[in-house]
This record gives structure tokens, sequence and C-alpha cells, in this order.
């Protein structure tokens, strides 16, 4: 059972997003509905990532923290829970918290926030906000992400091939998923994230599936939030993870002439980046775990899409 509550217990009582006067440079207005993970394993990053999200100014804020197979603590004052009995992944969580902020109020925008990171100034949402209206095809609007000791962007956090041009704004077509914004009806068309896939790759689903709708991604790296530079790895099944999710992805979003030239790409990039035979081990073995099935829907983008997305420079088979 999904259980739903404010701190005080009672989620019919949720605050509505507080009014803001337009702004006359960007608009009206927007409400943020923003979604925030917890697993209550991290006690001193939490409260900070709370405290500079409810410090934001300039927007509308309907906020919810989903508790990833716990029930949420360091919860602040009047801010929405839902306490799921089980993990069931990131992009799993992340769908339960932008449906528990759905409906006839739900927010323009929905962000989502990963739960060590921080908003480094009071502004960060609603320069978000102006870069999406600025750029109304755009259905996501990226940051730049930085750790905040050293002030690096590592390469996996920069959207586009050429990861070197950490500050270079213009079109993405993939995310760093872990802090992005969404248009709320943009995700919801989509379908929102594939829960399926537990951790990693889901970035590039859901982009590819918001692209299929004619929809692009925007990357503006002005606008900076801080995020610890960690190892991925540092997750048990990394190996297996990203390359299961790979044989999903292709199956569940690409042309099927493109499946294998994808697959054969990423086999051989992959091989020549893991070092370790015991890490190469679990890589082969969720190659086969995908191989085998369980991707979900197939529904494959158009040869339109393809070409769209080869044009903004990046082809989706790498």
């Amino acid at each position: 059972m999904i259980r739903r509550s404010l701190q005080t217990g009672d989620a019919s009582r949720a605050p509505s997003a507080a009014p803001c006067p337009a702004d006359p440079m960007t608009g009206p207005t927007a409400t943020v509905d923003v979604v925030v993970l917890t697993m209550n394993d991290r006690p001193a990053e939490f409260p900070r990532a709370m405290e500079s999200l409810l410090a934001q100014r300039g927007v509308g804020l309907r906020v919810v923290i989903v508790g990833n197979g716990v029930e949420p603590d360091h919860v602040p004052d009047g801010v929405r829970t839902v306490t799921l009995p089980a993990n069931v992944g990131i992009p799993g969580g992340r769908n339960v918290g932008a449906d528990a902020l759905a409906g006839p109020d739900a927010g323009e925008f929905v962000f989502f926030f990963d739960n060590d990171a921080v908003l480094p100034a009071p502004d960060v949402l609603a320069r978000l906000v102006a870069e999406a209206r600025r750029h109304p095809g755009a259905a996501y609007v990226q940051p730049r992400i930085a750790d905040p000791g050293s002030g690096v962007t590592l390469r996996r956090w920069v959207p586009r091939l050429r990861a070197d041009e950490a500050t270079r704004p213009g079109v993405v077509t993939v995310m760093a998923e872990g802090v992005v914004l969404v248009r709320r009806a943009d995700y919801e068309k989509a379908g929102g994230w594939p829960g399926r896939f537990f951790l990693f790759h889901e970035g590039v689903d859901l982009a590819w599936r918001l692209w299929d709708l004619g929809r692009t991604g925007w990357y503006a790296p002005g606008v900076v939030v801080h995020h610890p530079a960690t190892d991925p790895a540092r997750h048990a099944g990394y190996y297996r993870l990203v390359a299961r999710n790979r044989v999903w992805l292709a199956y569940r979003r690409l042309p099927v002439p493109l499946i294998p030239v994808y697959l054969l790409v990423w086999t051989l990039l992959s091989i020549a980046r893991i070092r370790s035979r015991a890490h190469l081990a679990v890589w082969i073995a969720g190659l086969r775990e995908g191989l085998a099935g369980g991707h979900g829907t197939r529904r494959p983008m158009s040869w339109t899409t393809v070409l769209r997305l080869l044009l903004a420079g990046r082809p989706p088979i790498v």
C-alpha cells in the first residue's frame, strides 16, 4: 500500500503553491511541482537540499518527498510525503511523486531534484522557468551540474557528445535526469519515466520519447546546480543494470534496423572502457538479461525523429 501524507498526517491539507507576482521579463509566475526521493540515507545532505529548495523565490512551489521503501524523515513542515512499502527504483519513485501532485492544481512544470543536490541561489528555479519560456519548443531544460567544492562538471552531466564544452548552451537530445525541469504537459503525454529500468539510462528513454513528440531539450549552463561528483559505479549492480538497460532502451525505442547497430556500438565501447574482468563479466550478464526480454512496451521512434536527432548532432546509436 502507498501512503500519502503531510508531516502532520493529513494529505488533504497540503498547501497550494504560494502566489507570486508576475515577472515582466518572463511572463506569468509559474507553478513548479518538485519531486524529491529519499531512502533516509543522507541525514546531512538531504536537509541542505530541502533548505535550498524551499528558499526558492519567483515561482510557486508544490513539493512532494517520496520515501522509496521508507517513511521519510527530516521532512520540512507543510511538505507532502508519499511512503512506498518497497524501493521501486529511481524512475519508478519519480513517477509516483509526479502522480501525487497531478490533477487540476498541477504545476506547469515538474522539477526532479536529487536529494544530495543544492540550489545555490534563491532564483535557480525562476531562471530555469525563464529559459523554458525563451525556448518554447523545449520539453525540458537542463541546468549545468557542478561539484560544490571543485566546480567541476563531470562529462556524464553534460547532455551532449562534446562533453568538454560544459558551458556552451544549446539544444540537447538526452538529459542528466537527477536535476531537470520538464513541462508537465509533455511529461504526461510522453508517459513519464520508464519505471522498470530501476536505475540508469531512464533519462535517455524519456528524452527520446519527448523528441518523438516533436519536442526538444535545452541545456542552460548559465544556471548552475550543485551536486557532489560521485562515481555511479558505487551502486550495487551498476554494470549489470547499465548493460541490461541499454538493451531495453534499444528494444523499446529504436526502429528495428538500428537496434543491432546501437547494441554493437555500445558493446564495443563498453569492452574498451571496462578494465576489470570481474566487472566485464557482470556487464555481460546484464547484457544477456536484457536480451532475454522484460523491456516492456515497444514504441519505436519514427524515422523523422531519427533524422531530427541526427541533425541535432546525436544520432540515436551513440
